[in-house]
């Protein structure tokens, strides 16, 4: 048998040396491959014969790691970790101030960057496993799709439908609706909800504007969807902007809603949209969910037993605007104007309330 030596095998033997990856992938060819014995193996390649022990035995190559220095922050970082326990989201230059840092605001932050996750709590948006009635995810879908009004003209892009799925059972719920402002979203979430018969603990919601304000990062609720959700009793989480991962559950079913509800289908209107939607999600719900391992449906009975009940008396959410009635007796509601009769009763002061539902009916 004739070897052909590389430059590697030079050595002397007996003498110990730096292991490259390549020598270590070499030592462990000429074992395993080959069959040669250890000193065979230090004969012919010139290394220690503990190096080729140490080759033989590591699964992994060799790999250099010089010895971390030390920190200027490692002596404050039991204090560090003592705030960041009780309050977890304090910003890095309170905590500075907090210990009496002098040095560096850079080294501190990423000290602060790195053991902060440690005692942030856990994202309720992001668990994998669900109790019961614990909360709901909601969130906007825009079908690819083409609807027809009355008129013949097509909505594109699509109007939104509110999609809801529960996070224990997978069962989903959905309404088209007509826009994305706050009373027709909030009207499609209640009928969403009469649907399932009962109101999740939470529900999970993104910055969607008609529902949510940000004002220097912190997130406000607007007025109506306050009053919708107190009326229901209902909590709700709001996520970070930029954030669907929390909410991945609903966000696959939109994906699945493309691939398994719409195509072949067409659609005469938004009514029929909404009719051949819930006949297919009432197939959809009975199906075998490759998460859970069982029909949604199945599910749904525990989940909904720890939902809250729905209230006696349903959140309203019609669109309501109170404005003072011009000389032409012409009033603007969104786009529209509507002509009030000079006869119709006003309210003391000359207001008058115009809540918007059925195409736009004013109430005199």
């Amino acid at each position: 048998m004739t070897w052909i030596h590389g430059p590697w095998l030079r050595g002397e033997p007996g003498r110990k040396r730096v292991l490259s990856v390549e020598d270590w992938a070499e030592i462990r060819r000429l074992s395993k491959a080959e069959g040669l014995s250890i000193k065979e193996i230090v004969r012919l390649t010139g290394m220690a014969r503990n190096t080729v022990r140490g080759a033989l035995r590591s699964d992994a190559p060799p790999k250099y790691e010089r010895a971390r220095p030390g920190s200027i922050v490692d002596a404050v970082e039991p204090e560090i970790r003592r705030l960041l326990k009780d309050f977890p989201r304090m910003p890095a230059t309170v905590i500075a101030e907090r210990i009496g840092w002098t040095r560096s605001l850079t080294v501190l932050k990423v000290k602060v960057r790195e053991l902060r996750p440690i005692y942030l709590p856990p994202d309720p948006s992001g668990r994998t496993e669900y109790r019961p009635g614990e909360l709901a995810q909601w969130d906007l879908w825009f079908p690819p799709a083409d609807i027809p009004l009355e008129t013949g003209e097509v909505f594109r892009p699509s109007p939104p439908v509110v999609v809801g799925l529960c996070g224990y059972s997978r069962f989903m719920v959905g309404k088209m609706v007509p826009t994305r402002q706050a009373h027709d979203i909030l009207s499609g979430n209640l009928d969403c909800l009469v649907a399932l018969g009962a109101v999740p603990k939470k529900g999970v919601y993104d910055n969607e504007g008609a529902l949510v304000s940000r004002h220097g990062g912190k997130a406000t609720l607007t007025e109506p969807f306050q009053r919708f959700r107190g009326m229901l009793g209902m909590g709700v989480v709001v996520l970070r902007p930029a954030d669907p991962e929390s909410k991945g559950v609903v966000e696959r079913h939109n994906g699945y809603l493309e691939t398994s509800f719409l195509p072949g289908r067409t659609f005469r209107g938004p009514d029929d949209f909404n009719g051949q939607f819930a006949d297919w999600l009432v197939r959809a719900n009975r199906r075998v969910h490759s998460t859970l391992r069982c029909r949604p449906i199945e599910r749904f009975e525990e989940d909904k037993a720890a939902m809250m009940a729905l209230p006696p008396l349903l959140p309203t959410t019609a669109l309501r605007l109170s404005t003072r009635l011009g000389r032409d007796h012409w009033v603007r509601v969104g786009s529209c104007d509507y002509s009030v009769h000079p006869q119709g009763d006003r309210p003391p002061g000359g207001d008058l309330g115009y809540p918007r539902g059925g195409g736009g009916h004013l109430r005199r």
